[in-house]
């Protein structure tokens, strides 16, 4: 004859109870706004591996041409970072390309292992070149960026052949995309690396940004217009709406697909503007 021993019966029935309690938790927290799922938490890139235009395919879209209407003389020039390892530059130079910007640094924590033939190959072909750094204004003060990029590649030199660096502030690649910042908080951020950057340098930074970023993350501010040249990001063939407080561009990321390097972009301007940005 069976023996019922109630007590294991109970015992077995609280164990399923909690453990149906602490599924539900689970499913409910990865329901949560802003909780990565398991396939998105792999998708996200490895920190320092950020490029200028990451975020701008996937956010404004693409369309493929070439620039049209454009009014002033347009200078072409590229963009590159440890993403396109080695760059021929000879091809790039034989085919009309005059300035580069290479990118130098990335929050406090990276440099661009392929700074030196990037940096230094530009120059000996005879390019005007510059460096950028990424934004990460999640991890560290505006301030400590500006300075960390400073010391690692970003600096000034009035030899006519160094353009000021660039403070490419855009679509976070490792999180939200205004990186948990207020507006307000976002355009202090920004004031703190673009200060830091000129009293270093006695440069005002380049801003690189899209349209839409700047508006959904800074309130679409107009406080930098007048001091500090706007490089937009907008893949198309016109330029389209600019930021709040610049009325032009100096200079326009036109495509992530460009011969040799993918990212190709107009500068403003013939290439005497290009030399005068970079004299100061």
């Amino acid at each position: 004859m069976p023996v019922h021993r109630s007590g294991t019966a109970s015992a077995r029935r609280r164990r399923l109870a909690a453990a149906g309690t602490l599924l539900t938790s689970l499913l409910l927290l990865l329901a949560l706004p802003g909780t990565a799922t398991a396939a998105e938490a792999s998708a996200i890139p490895e920190r320092g591996t950020a490029r200028m235009g990451q975020g701008v395919a996937a956010h404004d879209g693409q369309r493929g041409g070439t620039p049209i209407g454009t009014a002033a003389v347009q200078t072409e020039g590229v963009d590159v970072s440890g993403h396109q390892g080695n760059v021929a530059w000879s091809t790039l130079w034989n085919s009309g390309v005059k300035w580069a910007y290479v990118k130098a640094t990335e929050g406090t924590y990276y440099k661009n292992t392929y700074f030196t033939q990037q940096y230094n190959g530009s120059y000996n072909v005879g390019m005007i070149r510059g460096t950028y750094h990424f934004a990460t204004p999640d991890t560290t003060s505006g301030a400590t960026q500006a300075n960390y990029f400073v010391d690692n590649g970003g600096g000034w030199s009035r030899d006519g052949r160094t353009l000021p660096g660039v403070l490419d502030i855009e679509w976070n690649p490792y999180g939200a995309q205004c990186y948990g910042k207020t507006q307000s908080q976002m355009v202090s951020w920004i004031r703190d690396f673009v200060n830091t950057y000129k009293a270093r340098t006695g440069r005002d930074p380049v801003i690189y940004t899209a349209t839409s970023w700047w508006k959904d993350c800074t309130g679409n501010n107009a406080g930098f217009g007048a001091t500090n040249p706007l490089w937009v990001a907008r893949y198309n063939t016109t330029v389209g709406e600019l930021p709040a407080g610049w009325s032009y561009y100096t200079m326009w990321q036109y495509t992530s697909s460009g011969p040799t390097v993918g990212d190709h972009n107009r500068f403003n301007g013939a290439l005497d503007r290009v030399q005068a940005l970079a004299n100061g």
